[in-house]
C-alpha cells in the first residue's frame, strides 16, 4: 500500500538565531526530536529528514530515531530547495506527503491526524490547517504534484503551489496556534520554552 510521508525540513543555517535550532533544548528533547516523536504519534507512516547545514550534528541527534534522512546540497537557496530535496527522495510510490518545518515542536499528533483525515475524507490533493484565518504547517501534498514542486521559483516558493491550484485545496480549522508557531530569535525561543 502507498504510504502517507512526513517531510521534516531541517536544513537552515538558524542565522537569526544565531546557533543551531534544531539542536536546541524544548522540553526535555531537542526541538528536531520534538518534531520527530510528534510525527512518529500521528497516522504518518514514514519520516524523510532533510539535513543541510549542521548536517553531522542533526544526525547524531536524530540517529536512533524511525526515520530516513536526505542531504540538501542547495541548502543556502533556502526552503524550497529543501522541500524539493525531500520530494525528490521519497519513493516512487508514495500517496502524499505531509510537509513540516524542524523549528515547529508545538505541532501536535491531534492536529497532524486533522490534516490526515481531512485528506482521506476528501477528493482534494492539498490540505492545509487553518487557525484563526492564518494557514500554517504540515501542509499535505498529493503525490500527483510533485513534478509541479521540482519546477516551483524559490522567489514564490512552496505556499505558490495552492495559489496555482486553488481548487484542489481543502482549508481544515484547527483550534491549535502550535500549527503557525515557529521559532526563528532566541527570544522567540526563550517565550517558547517557558
Amino acid at each position: 500500500m502507498s504510504e502517507l510521508w512526513a517531510i521534516i525540513l531541517a536544513a537552515g543555517e538558524s542565522k537569526r538565531m544565531g546557533s543551531p535550532k534544531m539542536l536546541l533544548n524544548f522540553n526535555g528533547r531537542s526541538m528536531i526530536e520534538n518534531v520527530i516523536v510528534n510525527v512518529t504519534e500521528s497516522k504518518v507512516d514514514k519520516i524523510m529528514v532533510v539535513l543541510g547545514a549542521y548536517r553531522e550534528a542533526l544526525a547524531d541527534q536524530i540517529g536512533k530515531l524511525p526515520v530516513r534522512y536526505c542531504y540538501n546540497d542547495n541548502y543556502k537557496e533556502g526552503m524550497l530547495s529543501s522541500v524539493q530535496c525531500g520530494f525528490r527522495n521519497l519513493p516512487s510510490d508514495f500517496k502524499a506527503a505531509l510537509v513540516f518545518q524542524g523549528d515547529q515542536p508545538l505541532i501536535t499528533s491531534n492536529a497532524i491526524n486533522k490534516v490526515i483525515n481531512a485528506y482521506l475524507s476528501s477528493e482534494k490533493g492539498i490540505v492545509i490547517p487553518v487557525y484563526k484565518d492564518k494557514r500554517g504547517h504540515p501542509l499535505l501534498i498529493n503525490i500527483k504534484y510533485r513534478d509541479e514542486i521540482v519546477k516551483l521559483s524559490p522567489e514564490k516558493g512552496l505556499h505558490s503551489l495552492a495559489y496555482n491550484f486553488p481548487d484542489d485545496v481543502l482549508e481544515v480549522e484547527t483550534t491549535e496556534s502550535g500549527i503557525l508557531r515557529d521559532f526563528d530569535t532566541y527570544e522567540e525561543y526563550k517565550e517558547g520554552v517557558n
